[in-house]
C-alpha cells in the first residue's frame, strides 16, 4: 500500500525532500504523492518520512 496527500495539504514542500524514491512532487493545488513509485519507505527508513514531516498530518496511507 502506498502514501497519499490528502486536501488539508498546505503545499508547504517539507515531504517532498524526504522521500527516498522521489514518489512526492507539486500537483496543482497540494502537493501529490505517485502511488506506484511510493514504498512507504520500507528498506530506506523505519516509517513514513512524509508522514513524519508534514506539519498538518496531511501523508496518510492510501485507501483501496
Amino acid at each position: 500500500m502506498a502514501y497519499m496527500i490528502n486536501d488539508t495539504c498546505i503545499a508547504c514542500g517539507a515531504c517532498e525532500s524526504v522521500c527516498p524514491v522521489e514518489a512526492i512532487s507539486q500537483g496543482d493545488e497540494f502537493y501529490e504523492i505517485d502511488p506506484d513509485v511510493c514504498v512507504e519507505c520500507k528498506g530506506h527508513y523505519d516509517e513514513p518520512q512524509c508522514a513524519d514531516v508534514c506539519p498538518t498530518e496531511s501523508c496518510v496511507p492510501l485507501e483501496d
